[in-house]
């Protein structure tokens, strides 16, 4: 257990930020499996200060998500930071997260993402402005090990980030050229661990129990943030709790259980999203679900090919 600022971090298994992917359903689902900390898809400045109605739904949440944060992007200092305080007046997260850390060129190539990790001074620059602006809601960030393997500069900016008054950092250590090939480089968290005094949650590479406990063994870091493990696996934050709290190994996951999740993100999209992005979602998570048993090509394929929330609903009928 430790804090990130007043935020005090009972379970330290983080749900990553994921762009599509984690929107009150799933975010609700990895809460309801043992997530301690849950953050919403990562939002655009641009799109809070222009009060965008889709990006303002991105950021809506329900009291029991909570400890949650709000991560957002850009690469304007002064927008950056005025975005930050009409998110936390108009939502009140627990949480400020700023995104250096997506490698995506449509969004890196303005100096967002993880382009900002070019210039350190311009994370420096957009850092202070968020921290101005948000009085007592602590400021986190996630970001990438730097542009390139010949420009990797995490604990540098780290450093430079906890001066600053960043509460906690959460570090992905790929590089941007790497994107999300290759392995992640554990040996840079446990140098950042070593140089700060906030709480660092380690990233990159966490698919089950064996991936935390190397990765608590060689960098020392606080916690760990999920992101692709996660996918299809809600019950790896249960099974990390399981090992925490009592050293139980893997959980025995059946087909009922995979039932039983599909249903309920089902029930939950349809209850938050229209139906067309429903069926959208539902399609792409349950692609997820469906894997690592027997049938599970064919049920997958009915899901696919169903053009209507009916035949969805038929098909859930049948699997249940």
């Amino acid at each position: 257990m430790f804090n990130i600022g007043k935020i005090q971090i009972k379970t330290p298994f983080f749900l990553a930020p994921m762009a599509g992917v984690t929107d009150h359903p799933f975010r609700l689902i990895c809460k309801e499996y043992g997530a301690g900390v849950v953050y919403t898809e990562f939002v655009s400045s641009n799109g809070i200060i222009r009060e965008n109605i889709k990006t303002l739904n991105m950021m809506k949440f329900e009291e029991n998500e909570r400890p949650i944060g709000i991560q957002i992007f850009g690469d304007d200092a002064e927008i950056v930071g005025k975005s930050a305080r009409m998110v936390n007046e108009m939502f009140k997260p627990d949480l400020i997260d700023i995104n250096y850390g997506c490698p995506v060129p449509k969004v890196t190539k303005s100096g967002a993402g993880s382009g900002a990790m070019k210039d350190l001074c311009i994370m420096e620059d957009i850092t202070a402005a968020v921290i101005e602006n948000v009085y007592d809601t602590p400021v986190t960030v996630k970001m990438r090990a730097g542009w390139d393997k010949d420009n990797i500069i995490s604990t540098k900016a780290g450093q430079k980030l906890e001066k600053i008054g960043v509460k906690a950092i959460t570090l992905h250590p790929r590089t941007t050229s790497q994107k999300f090939s290759g392995l992640s480089n554990w040996s840079l968290i446990k140098d950042l661990k070593e140089a700060v005094n906030i709480p660092v949650i380690g990233n990159g590479d966490i698919n089950n129990i064996n991936d935390y406990k190397r990765m608590l063994d060689e960098t020392g870091c606080d916690a760990v943030m999920i992101a692709r493990g996660a996918l299809g696996n809600p019950w790896i934050f249960k099974e990390l709790n399981n090992y925490l709290l009592n050293n139980k190994n893997k959980l025995n996951i059946t087909l009922k259980d995979r039932a039983n999740v599909c249903k309920r993100h089902y029930d939950l999209l349809k209850k938050d999203k229209s139906e067309h992005v429903c069926l959208n979602l539902t399609k792409k998570h349950f692609s997820w679900y469906l894997k690592g048993f027997d049938g599970a090509a064919e049920w997958r394929k009915k899901f696919m090919y169903s053009k209507s929330n009916k035949e969805i609903e038929a098909h859930l009928k049948d699997f249940l």
